[in-house]
């Protein structure tokens, strides 16, 4: 007599922030748990659980639990009957607990300590350069006091930025001390932040995932952003056209990273400069890039399931052979100037033509267009499919220039 295996069970910490990038990644990991055979559970915060109602609805069943609260969510997963066989998160700020409770239970996941570092920058700095990585110099600060100061001992230009934050939210360039006070006035914490030299080259990142413990690179993609003081991210290019010399040390340096940083679970994407000293590297992430990046690598690696790698992985299936690049995929983001929005043109068009992968568009009629300062403060995005990366780039670029604003500049009532 036989009887019928029960089937796994997923835990997803922290389901997803309110925000459609968010949602549509939680939603995607949990249809390829489900498709695996894993009964899932999720869980959030009350406000964003109840903000984000189709992500319970691709659950089986969800719970409020809050993930930013040390421990929560491991204590409440330690009772839960019937445990859970993989724990997995998609959102920045859950990692924590999505280590702390592998650990708890016994599963497969980073080191918690190993998370915390990475998670607060001036840490994770420390760390690399104690393992021989260039790094910026950075100091942490209470005080704007403390940030004036470290400027008299480094060349400038300077980024003041919080110390455990995501979303380029309150980073900023700072090219003279005068501007320090304004900077450090506009962060979220003006009382705990950084300060670090500023790193000249262009700006890449690494797309890649953990099997067996090992890193492997999917791709690098180039970046590009808005002109300083602000960091907000202007496009995406997967993958980032370069010499393969280029690539291949971005690579190496990247993996080498992650193993001194002790990572050994999940996805990751680092951020990095490419500078005359060599490979700089910036922000480490246990979790899938920003910026619909999900949505290029699916298409430029035809078949590729992100979070169904991990499940596979923990759950014991035989490791996948290369992970091969057969196309490119670019993303650009709109960025109309501030006001009141009179009319939109050319959308329709732009959306609807056949190398989109997604497109939308956040703002109409009436609506009013803030100054871009974060990536909260983005509109819209069209993501396209394309042979070549230069042809990704520029068709991106044609069809958001093909969508035309009309504004009512902004007041300033001060």
């Amino acid at each position: 007599m036989t009887t019928e295996r029960e089937p796994g069970r997923l835990l997803l910490v922290g389901g997803a922030g309110d925000m459609s990038l968010s949602v549509d990644v939680a939603i995607a990991a949990l249809r390829q748990a489900a498709d695996r055979g894993l009964a899932t559970h999720v869980t959030n915060q009350e406000t964003t659980f109840a903000a984000t109602p189709s992500v319970a609805a691709a659950a089986n069943e969800g719970s409020v639990v809050d993930h930013g609260t040390a421990g929560a969510v491991a204590a409440w997963a330690a009772e839960r009957p019937g445990g859970f066989d993989v724990v997995f998160g998609v959102r920045e700020m859950a990692q924590v607990a999505v280590a702390e409770t592998a650990h708890v239970l016994g599963l497969p996941g980073n080191p918690p300590h190993a998370v915390r570092r990475v998670r607060t920058k001036d840490d994770g700095r420390a760390a690399l350069a104690a393992a021989g990585f260039p790094q910026p110099a950075v100091r942490l600060c209470a005080c704007l006091a403390d940030a004036e100061e470290f400027t008299l001992g480094t060349d400038g230009p300077w980024v003041v930025k919080p110390r455990d934050g995501s979303g380029s939210d309150g980073v900023r360039k700072v090219t003279a001390v005068a501007e320090l006070r304004d900077a450090v006035e506009a962060l979220p914490n003006p009382e705990e932040f950084l300060i670090e030299e500023f790193v000249d080259g262009p700006e890449f990142s690494v797309e890649g995932v953990f099997l067996r413990g090992e890193p492997r690179v999917f791709a690098v993609t180039a970046k590009e952003k808005l002109p300083p003081p602000y960091f907000v991210e202007i496009g995406h290019v997967l993958p980032a056209d370069l010499p393969a010399a280029d690539t291949e040390r971005i690579e190496r340096e990247v993996l080498a990273a992650l193993r001194a940083l002790e990572l050994t679970f999940g996805l990751f994407h680092v951020e990095l400069w490419l500078t005359e000293r060599g490979v700089v590297i910036g922000e480490v992430h246990v979790r899938v890039g920003g910026g619909w990046i999900h949505k290029m690598l699916e298409h430029a690696i035809p078949g590729l399931e992100l979070y169904g790698l991990v499940y596979d992985d923990v759950l014991g299936a035989t490791e996948p052979g290369p992970v091969i690049v057969a196309r490119a995929a670019a993303a650009r983001y709109f960025a109309p100037p501030p006001g009141r929005v009179l009319s939109v043109t050319g959308w329709e068009s732009a959306s609807s033509h056949p190398a989109v992968v997604h497109a939308e568009l956040s703002v109409g009629e009436g609506d009013e267009i803030r100054p871009f300062h974060n990536g909260e403060d983005r509109v819209g995005v069209i993501v396209v499919g394309a042979d070549t990366p230069a042809e990704a780039r520029a068709l991106a670029a044609k069809l958001v220039d093909a969508v035309r604003f009309t504004i009512a500049p902004a007041v300033d009532v001060r």
